[in-house]
């Protein structure tokens, strides 16, 4: 087994440096901070007395990590009822009755965020990661150490548990409904952030549907950040132009939101000027005025098959790596134009 004092040999420091490194202090330099943290990933060592052998005792707690991206409306789409919040109560609900607690961190991308990520590794038991909280090549390293499971990561993935929502299944369906229903021709797209796999995916099968209808056309890609504050902007784009598009396509919900409130408050009419659509079915979409049509993920489902799995993992390290597709479906409401008359469709 790999111990601290290997580490501090192969890195050429004292036992004191490794463990301030593991600890985040920021008494050591960059430069060595970093030639310890590599030396820490090749010797694939786990900053914990249990992870080293010296104790067989688990912690019965697994850590759930994830991203905030930017201001509080973001803040409040993942860390509330609309995403992260079902996430915690299907984990919670899977880990009533195991004697297992669940240990919560968020924080955004950089270096301070990932030292926290490899210092909460050596807490808990196992790692519930929604995205991708590091690089694909340190979750895969990380993996190595300890149990890690991914939810909303790569459906290409070989090496990590992953469980991730059919994002181009449903981002068709919507998109094949507005070219083959509605005859709309010129869609506009409001992506998410380009480090999250999903927003990835919706684009990409976004592109794909359009061009595979042969009669729709891609006006415009603006990309947003997944928060309503970016979905205001986006349509401060549109309104900043010498004519609309004939539907816009949202990445998410809450940008759709953000969308559809900014061009109601310019006197922009939705759907009769432009349709709106967003992605995932969260509680607001149905409390907006018209009700949004999206795509409904087992977002639920995806938090209780993960820490499943998790449990699993922890109990049988050698499980070959899986990855889960759940199904999306589309929920046609209004704001696609349905039920709506509009002048030359």
């Amino acid at each position: 087994m790999t111990t601290v004092y290997d580490v501090a040999r192969v890195a050429g420091v004292s036992t004191a440096t490794v463990s301030r490194v593991i600890r985040g202090s920021t008494l050591v330099s960059q430069d060595t901070r970093e030639r310890v943290l590599a030396v820490i990933d090749a010797l694939g060592f786990v900053p914990d007395a249990y992870a080293q052998g010296l104790s067989n005792r688990r912690k019965n707690i697994i850590g759930l990590v994830g991203l905030e991206r930017g201001g509080t409306e973001i803040d409040v789409e993942r860390s509330s009822v609309l995403f992260i919040d079902e996430i915690v109560h299907a984990a919670e609900g899977v880990l009533r009755g195991t004697g297992f607690s669940l240990l919560l961190t968020f924080g955004s991308r950089g270096e301070e965020f990932e030292q926290r990520v490899r210092s909460l590794s050596g807490k808990v038991d196992g790692l519930l990661v929604a995205e991708e909280v590091l690089a694909g090549d340190e979750l895969r390293g990380l993996a190595k150490r300890m149990p890690v499971v991914v939810i909303a990561g790569q459906r290409a993935e070989t090496e990590l548990d992953v469980l991730v929502a059919d994002n181009l299944t449903g981002m068709a369906a919507v998109v094949g409904h507005l070219l083959e229903q509605h005859r709309y021709r010129r869609l506009c797209f409001v992506a998410g952030p380009k480090d999250a796999p999903d927003a990835r995916e919706r684009q990409l099968a976004f592109e794909e549907a359009v061009l595979a209808g042969h009669y729709g056309v891609i006006d415009q890609i603006i990309h947003g950040d997944f928060s309503e504050g970016s979905g205001t902007a986006a349509a401060r784009v549109l309104l900043g132009r010498t004519s609309l598009p004939e539907a816009v396509v949202c990445a998410n919900d809450q940008m759709a939101i953000g969308v559809l409130r900014e061009l109601q408050r310019a006197g922009i009419r939705v759907p009769e000027d432009v349709a709106l659509t967003g992605f995932d079915d969260i509680y607001p979409s149905r409390l907006v005025d018209p009700q949004l049509t999206t795509v409904s993920q087992p977002v639920r489902e995806l938090g209780a098959r993960a820490t499943q799995r998790l449990l699993a993992r922890i109990a049988e390290r050698e499980l070959p790596a899986t990855t889960q597709l759940l199904p999306t479906t589309a929920v046609i409401r209004a704001s696609c134009g349905c039920g709506h008359s509009r002048g030359g469709h």
